[in-house]
């Protein structure tokens, strides 16, 4: 339930640049990369034009006073992801959590994953890639992940529209600006009204508009890792017509080697407010560059922590989006919405790798792979039919993805009394059609001194070739109704059907095999109860259920005769069945005024035949299949305050979260890398085995204090218990070490428009790591046998800002 590798750089330096410039990264200290004067340039015109356009008055906000980033105070929640139907919090059946937008600027945090971490309780980061706009997001043991391979399980919604990506339900964290959200709200459960792939919960964002966001601003930040951040928002009515714009501008360096970024977000609202009716039209554009370079051998780290396994390993996304709303009440208690929106992500992907393919016994002069279990070989050849020299030694996955998703949804909202109680029933239908081109080749290359492969050889391995056509439709009727049983109970009852068709089609003519025809249906249920005891104590319980259709990556990539190289390769495969996600959740929330509000609740969730990939080996386990490999379990206790003392001069926020997640049916599975594998490179997993990177216990806290009117400073910490390395899922290895990561941040009001503001992350300098995997490091490192691949944490690292408010 919601609460209310295009190498564009517009100036910027690109990847070779830094390469050329800097043969090591930026130290932890306050040093700047270069960030694009265009972009600068833009944001002043932007800010500019805001103050005319329409001939609007851009009427200031006001100065908003730093404080602390606790979860706020809420009277009403909505209830579908386009948020245009509201309930009284609480008569909600589940925990009520978010983020608004005046939270979001006081953590001055990189992006919205930042956040969430370092705030939501339950949301944790798993840094896979080694970029700071592309972790793993997990929430209660659930996933939301911009890589393909992922298991997902959260669904997340932008204004309504549902961004998790056609080919694979992944999220590209990176596309969202986090300066342009208005509201951040976290769905808990397996709700079906949020549709597929709300399994363990939902992310659902709504966008700022000119009339809830008025005022124009400029910020800027730069400090260690040479990031710099530059915006600007504008936003003002008139009283029926409104407008917002935001551009920003980010660059890194990356703390380790060969690892900047660069990401560009720009979007504009412009809408009509009547008496009866609104209609908004909301156009979204970002760019992206991103240079995450993975996980590293962990013996590697004990040498140089900032070191990298293989390089480049880069990420180009292009978005455009267009969404048009609109809503029209027929009276105070009956009101219709509609929604249409088209979106189009790119993604241009470029991971140098080391080459599987080894010298030729017969010819040592050119390369040849294992062709069978009895090691004979085959010559690898490129696409003249040519021997490929040895001399090549690693390889080019070069990727492209143009995914193109369109739909719609229609919903009506009836609040009148039912038999002389007050009843709220909101009926709905959703549409989506999306559709992905994927391509890709493979090309040889030579392993240079500081582990990047060269590039442009000119060759191809046509073997390894792919051009794929994948579409999906959703079609999704929902209901869900409040009825009052009395004024302190509230049943909350609902349901949504979906049914989702995927086709697969090859498009080269080489693997006539991939086509085929897929469809998946389901009806599920909700109810919950939520009692209000007093006015201090509610108790809530619910039970719900949802899906998640297997997705074209997954159904292409579930043979375990025939594993893909991800995202490179796919073949003909054995179906897979939809997981099903089963939930029961209770719990009690109070408050004592406006000094204290807590919750404390415990969940869980059962996911019948989950999909798991299961590797086969790889340089960093990226070769394996998907499989249905049983039931999962995900459950736990959640706990959290926050208050307030001194008339705001201090403000606190804590949050403890333990989660036992584990397997409930034993199974083999697929691990190549692992030590403990036998001879066929299977592990046994047994009942009660423990999911790798997931922490049992999960410790956030923060307190805010105003030393006078003007300044106000701050100390957050969070603590992650251990947990298993993937590939491990038979919990036979050690575990990564638990950590504590501590802050500091202070703001500075130097007048009513003008804001300064510092921050430190990480203060005692912890060497830690949030993710680990198995992998094969003597492809590399000659000599080095420990299999563990680890995904080490920043080190200390400090910014400087200032705002200027108009």
């Amino acid at each position: 339930m919601a609460v209310r590798n295009d190498d564009q750089r517009t100036g910027c330096a690109g990847p070779m640049d830094v390469i050329a410039q800097n043969a090591r990264v930026v130290s932890p200290s306050f040093q700047h990369g270069r960030l694009s004067r265009r972009a600068l340039f833009s944001a002043l015109a932007l800010a500019l034009l805001g103050e005319s356009t329409l001939a609007m008055p851009a009427l200031a906000a006001d100065v908003a006073v730093p404080g602390i980033t606790t979860l706020p105070t809420l009277d009403v929640v909505g209830v579908s992801p386009s948020g245009d139907a509201t309930l009284a919090a609480d008569k909600s059946p589940y925990p009520v959590r978010g983020l608004d937008a005046d939270q979001l600027d006081r953590m001055r945090s990189v992006d919205l994953t930042a956040a969430m971490d370092r705030s939501v309780p339950g949301i944790t980061l798993n840094s896979v890639q080694g970029n700071p706009l592309q972790p793993d997001v997990q929430f209660r043991g659930f996933t939301g992940s911009p890589l393909l391979g992922i298991a997902q399980g959260i669904a997340v919604y932008q204004d309504g529209v549902r961004v998790n990506e056609i080919f694979g339900d992944t999220v590209n964290w990176d596309l969202l600006p986090q300066q342009g959200i208005d509201r951040l709200d976290v769905v808990t459960g397996a709700n079906p009204v949020f549709g597929l792939n709300t399994l363990g919960g939902a992310i659902v964002l709504r966008s700022k508009n000119g009339f809830d966001d008025q005022g124009t601003q400029l910020s800027y930040e730069g400090g260690s890792f040479g990031r710099e951040v530059a915006s600007v928002e504008s936003g003002g009515n008139n009283g029926a017509w409104g407008y917002y714009v935001l551009a920003d501008n980010l660059y890194e360096q990356g703390w380790r080697d060969l690892s900047p970024s660069h990401a560009r977000h720009y979007f504009a609202n412009v809408g009509w407010h009547g008496e009866r009716a609104t209609l908004d039209l909301s156009l979204a554009k970002a760019k992206t560059d991103l240079t995450g370079n993975g996980a590293q051998s962990i013996e590697q780290l004990q040498r140089d922590r900032e070191s990298i396994f293989t390089a480049p390993d880069e990420t180009a996304n292009d978005l455009t989006q267009a969404t048009l709303r609109g809503s029209f009440h027929f009276n105070d208690d009956t009101v219709l919405s509609a929604m249409v929106y088209d979106r189009k992500v790119d993604t241009r992907s470029f991971n140098g790798d080391g080459s599987e393919a080894e010298e030729c016994e017969a010819d040592d002069d050119i390369l040849c792979e294992e062709e069978d279990d009895e090691g004979n070989q085959e010559v690898v050849t490129d696409q003249n039919g040519n021997p490929i020299s040895s001399e090549y030694d690693a390889v080019n996955n070069i990727g492209k993805r143009r995914q193109r998703a369109h739909g719609g949804n229609v919903q009506l909202v009836f609040s009148q009394d039912l038999a002389g109680h007050e009843n709220q029933l909101v009926v709905g239908g959703d549409f989506l059609s999306g559709n992905v081109r994927y391509a890709s080749i493979v090309a040889p290359a030579v392993l240079l001194e500081d582990r990047s492969t060269s590039r442009d050889s000119g060759l191809e391995i046509p073997e390894d070739a792919l051009d794929v056509y994948a579409s999906t439709r959703t079609y999704a009727w929902y209901a869900t109704d409040t009825f009052n049983v009395t004024d302190a109970l509230a049943l909350t009852v609902s349901a949504r059907y979906n049914e989702t068709r995927t086709r697969i089609a090859d498009q080269s003519g080489e693997n006539p095999d991939l086509n085929g025809n897929h469809v998946f249906s389901r009806l599920n249920p909700a109810a919950g109860l939520a009692w209000k005891v007093n006015d201090a104590l509610t108790a809530y319980g619910s039970y719900s259920e949802s899906t998640r259709a297997p997705t074209p990556v997954e159904l292409t990539c579930s043979d375990e005769d025939a594993p893909c190289k991800l995202p490179n390769q796919f073949i003909s495969d054995p179906p897979l069945n939809q997981v099903v996600a089963k939930s029961w959740e209770a719990g009690l929330r109070g408050k004592h005024g406006d000094a204290l509000r807590w919750q404390a609740g415990v969940f869980r969730t059962t996911s019948h035949d989950d999909i798991l990939f299961q590797t086969t080996g790889g340089t960093t386990s990226n070769e394996g299949f998907f499989a249905n490999v049983g039931d999962t379990r995900r459950q736990g206790l959640e706990l959290s305050a926050q208050g307030s003392a001194r008339a705001g001069v201090v403000e606190w926020s804590a949050s403890y979260v333990w989660l036992d997640a584990t397997y409930q049916d034993g199974f083999q599975e697929n691990a190549a890398n692992n030590p403990t594998a036998d001879d066929d490179g299977l592990i046994t997993v047994q009942r009660g085995d423990r999911i790798p990177g997931l922490p049992r216990h999960q410790l956030k806290a923060a307190v805010d204090v105003a030393l006078t009117p003007t300044l106000r400073v701050g100390l957050n910490a969070q603590y992650r218990s251990s947990q298993y390395l993937r590939g491990d899922e038979s919990n036979d290895l050690p575990q990564i070490a638990g950590y504590a990561l501590f802050g500091l941040q202070a703001t500075w009001d130097v007048t009513p428009r003008l804001q300064l503001s510092a921050r430190i992350e990480n203060l005692t300098d912890k060497r830690y790591a949030s993710f680990g995997t198995l992998g094969e490091p003597d492809e590399i490192f000659p000599g080095d046998s420990d299999p563990r691949f680890l995904g080490p944490g920043a080190p200390r690292g400090g910014w400087v800002g200032a705002r200027y408010r108009f």
